[in-house]
């Protein structure tokens, strides 16, 4: 397995793998009608757009793309970020590659250069990032208007 950064060519094979893991992994925990939607918010041009102001990472093993994710600002803060677009294929999960995906993520310049990092979760990768140190944000459990979490991890400064 490779990680490295994104690509223009990588958009459509993106798309595709979280379509897949939404439809597999998340319909437990959310509508068809849900899972579609977002679908069609993180289509190939929403995902170059994406690319073009975060810092966007893919996992690789041989040439298929098997896992993704990205940081970017937090509403422009130069001092907080924020996780998006983390998925890994259904049959790849429990491999490493989500914790591998998180590490890399945290070495990221978005992330060392932030006080505190944010991430929308989805109620079925809650459990993940909770092993990954992120804890819920203003102790809010339960899912906001968007049916996702708010977790939060404050990196020490000293």
């Amino acid at each position: 397995m490779k990680i490295r950064r994104f690509e223009e060519k990588d958009a459509a094979e993106v798309s595709a793998l979280i379509a897949t893991t939404l439809r597999t992994s998340n319909i437990k925990d959310y509508s068809v009608e849900y899972i579609e939607n977002d679908i069609k918010v993180l289509q190939p041009q929403n995902i170059l757009e994406r690319a073009s102001w975060m810092h966007f990472y893919v996992v690789c093993e041989d040439e298929r793309i098997v896992g993704c994710g990205a940081i970017g600002p937090f509403w422009g803060k130069t001092d907080e970020s924020s996780l998006f677009t983390i998925f890994v294929l259904p049959e790849y999960q429990g491999r490493g590659i989500g914790r591998k995906i998180i590490q890399t993520l945290e070495e990221d310049e978005y992330f060392l250069r932030a006080k505190r990092t944010e991430i929308p979760a989805s109620i079925t990768a809650v459990p993940f990032y909770r092993k990954m140190g992120y804890e819920y944000k203003n102790g809010i459990a339960a899912p906001d208007d968007e049916g996702l979490l708010r977790l939060e991890k404050f990196r020490s400064t000293n």
